[in-house]
């Protein structure tokens, strides 16, 4: 069954080499690739989850590219996807939901590896999640600057405003709001190792009386004090199918009736489960929503939605910037953890730079208000977020 399908591949050729050295080549002129696999049971496995069969074969050594590279395997993947569309897993959802009782464990499982990997490839403020390039030259770490500057111009911060950031990361983005805008913030992450990365920027920063972070759910924030500003950047994913009117209900709640919120999040065309693959190894319980789902859910809660804008080019050159400084870090991570994780992480990260590449991954921005703002009190243009 598995051969009948590879030989609908039309673009590009596949060269497969197996265990007994045997060799078949699938499709036609075009890029080529080369896979060996080392392991007959990854051919069955792939009968029933081709993408986990794939994954966790690659992540153990039993399949290795040997023509071409991961980019030539996902770009192969993308051009054929029609003619592989058999190949999609029998399940199409988690059975369950993602659950508020497991929700740190999961975000525990991808951030809490521990600090000194993340620092090994992602910038200097630990931004991750897209960063936003004026222009193609830009370093990453400027380009991770340019992307808070543009999310705090968003939200039109005033000083002495009170700032929620759910899902606060390593804390770079709350302490420039305090630092450039004299806001006061509250950020709130269920990873322990972010938190601790976080305070201490916060105290290294000097600001430490002005931002606050806790290990928190924002389910569980009181909503006696609302905040004026509410931002989430690169969170959305973890919240999980299903439960994405709890997280706008929560927000209404928490935000003052003039509230401003901007949302940062990946986004999907498509209503369909994470790749089981990366549900098991990589971001469990994660789901990306599709963009109008996100619309009808702020419109639901009597909230207006401002602005959006698709930010996928500059996911895929933040990504393209992890994987070289990834890569380049090899031997180290190896050393820190073994080489499954390291295979693990370099084809997660190898994909979802060609999702936003070639695939149908999406970075939306979007601004919305708690109540719809009257004439003249919103700029009529763009030009707020001018970087002159």
């Amino acid at each position: 069954m598995l051969d009948q399908l590879l030989r609908r591949i039309r673009s590009g050729r596949i060269t497969i080499q197996y265990w007994d050295g045997t060799k078949t080549t699938y499709g036609n002129a075009g890029e080529e690739l080369g896979i060996a696999i080392k392991n007959p049971t990854v051919v069955r496995r792939m009968l029933r989850s081709p993408t986990m069969a794939f994954g966790e074969g690659y992540m153990r050594g039993d399949i290795e590219v040997t023509a071409g590279d991961l980019d030539t395997l996902f770009r192969l993947q993308t051009a054929n996807k029609a003619a592989l569309v058999r190949l999609k897993p029998v399940r199409l959802y988690r059975h369950e939901r993602n659950r508020r009782t497991q929700q740190q464990s999961q975000i525990s499982r991808h951030y809490d590896v521990g600090n000194a990997y993340y620092r090994l490839f992602l910038d200097e403020t630990l931004s991750y999640s897209c960063a936003y390039f004026h222009k193609a030259s830009d370093t990453l770490e400027q380009a991770q600057r340019n992307k808070i500057d543009h999310v705090l111009r968003k939200l039109r911060l005033q000083k002495g405003q009170r700032l929620l950031d759910i899902g606060s990361g390593w804390g770079y983005l709350a302490v420039a709001a305090a630092k450039q805008y004299g806001a006061t913030v509250l950020g709130v992450t269920l990873s322990q190792e972010q938190l601790a990365g976080a305070r201490e920027l916060a105290e290294r920063e000097g600001v430490s009386k002005q931002v606050r972070f806790e290990l928190t759910n924002y389910q569980d924030l009181p909503v006696g004090e609302p905040f004026d500003r509410i931002v989430s950047v690169g969170m959305f994913e973890h919240v999980g199918r299903g439960n994405h009117a709890t997280y706008f209900k929560k927000v209404r709640e928490l935000l003052t009736e003039d509230g401003v919120s901007v949302l940062h999040t990946i986004t999907n065309v498509e209503d369909e489960a994470i790749d089981p693959w990366i549900d098991r190894y990589v971001f469990p319980g994660g789901y990306l929503p599709v963009v109008s789902q996100i619309e009808r859910d702020i419109e639901d809660q009597g909230m207006w939605s401002i602005d959006r804008e698709n930010l996928w080019q500059h996911y895929a050159m933040t990504l393209n910037a992890w994987r070289k400084r990834h890569e380049r870090n090899r031997k180290k991570i190896i050393d820190m953890y073994d080489e499954t994780f390291y295979r693990m992480r370099e084809l997660w990260l190898a994909g979802s730079e060609a999702g936003f590449a070639h695939g149908d991954l999406g970075l939306a921005q979007i601004i919305f208000t708690k109540q719809k703002p009257a004439m003249g009190e919103w700029p009529l243009t763009r030009e707020y977020l001018s970087h002159k």
